[in-house]
């Protein structure tokens, strides 16, 4: 697996967004072209003390001047948003990766419902931009608590234009509407794309599990939480027929680091999705909110996931 490239990129601009939320745009300091994102990408922020965050881009993935990243201070997070709240004003230089995308929207030719929750609306910007651009049917849903914490919605129908975008608003009641009526009937072909908090994320879930799965994408923010889980021993065998135990209080990707033999990783929690690797046989027990049902019957993320028995990587 090839590392993705890292530049040094500029600040070029910042704005304030409602929720506490800062735009900001990035550019190269000598390319006029960045390397090509697609619709629902992210890119690894590094903060210059160890710590990486990601953030998807939510300009017009067309417009390959400058990566947009949107980052909502998290009072309650880990540090690394107010860290860059911080390093984000304009003149300011960032290392900033290539985007990678495990958000990418099928090629059903269906139409397309975009349900975004607070922040979540980022990725689902960039495609929509895309569908608008290549004519397809799709329509953008908000749902925020309050319009004054409720960030890119002018900036979506803006970019967007009248008719595609609708805020369902908790303070607003006209706003309003249920999640099991605006899933109920998916079209032939229909495509539900969701970004958001787990609670909304699971809510949505809930209303479309009629919808077939195929149908169905989510990416999420946060690692999954699970305090139930006992992490039990396992063993992994590498395409070299080497077997390497993983104990219980250690993760696969620990054991593949001291073999010699880890993928390159990032944030370690199931997120980002750096250290996905293939596996031929065995029961994975997947730990990870990156990969979609189809993807997880060949994807394995080592730094979270586990598995029952013995587990044949394609490592």
């Amino acid at each position: 697996m090839v590392p993705r490239l890292i530049m040094k990129l500029d600040v070029a601009e910042v704005r304030h967004e409602p929720g506490d939320v800062l735009l900001a745009t990035l550019t190269h300091p000598r390319r006029p072209l960045l390397p090509a994102a697609t619709a629902g990408a992210h890119v690894d922020v590094h903060l210059g003390d160890g710590r990486v965050r990601h953030y998807s881009l939510w300009g017009d993935p067309a417009d390959r001047s400058a990566y947009r990243i949107a980052v909502k201070r998290e009072a309650e997070g880990r540090g690394g948003s107010r860290r860059l709240h911080e390093l984000l004003v304009p003149g300011a230089s960032l290392m900033v990766s290539a985007p990678r995308n495990h958000f990418a929207l099928p090629e059903t030719g269906g139409p397309v419902r975009l349900l975004a929750g607070g922040i979540g609306i980022t990725p689902l910007l960039a495609m929509a931009q895309v569908l608008a651009a290549g004519g397809r049917a799709f329509h953008l849903h908000v749902f925020a608590r309050r319009r004054a914490t409720a960030p890119l919605i002018e900036e979506a129908r803006r970019r967007l234009g009248p008719g595609r975008v609708s805020a369902h608003l908790d303070d607003e009641p006209d706003t309003r509407v249920a999640l099991p009526a605006l899933l109920a009937a998916p079209e032939p072909g229909a495509v539900l794309a969701c970004c958001g908090p787990a609670g909304f994320m699971a809510a949505v879930r809930d209303a479309a599990a009629h919808w077939p799965e195929e149908a169905l994408l989510f990416e999420a923010f946060q690692p999954l939480a699970d305090e139930s889980f006992v992490p039990e021993p396992f063993e992994i065998v590498l395409a070299s027929g080497r077997r390497l135990a993983v104990p219980a209080d250690r993760s696969a990707l620990d054991v593949l680091r001291e073999a010699g033999v880890a993928p390159p990783a990032s944030c370690e929690t199931g997120v980002c999705g750096s250290c996905l690797c293939g596996y031929r046989d065995g029961t994975p027990i997947h730990r990870d909110v990156v990969l979609s049902p189809r993807a997880r019957r060949g994807r394995f993320a080592p730094c979270v996931s586990r598995a029952v028995g013995t587990l044949h990587l394609d490592l």
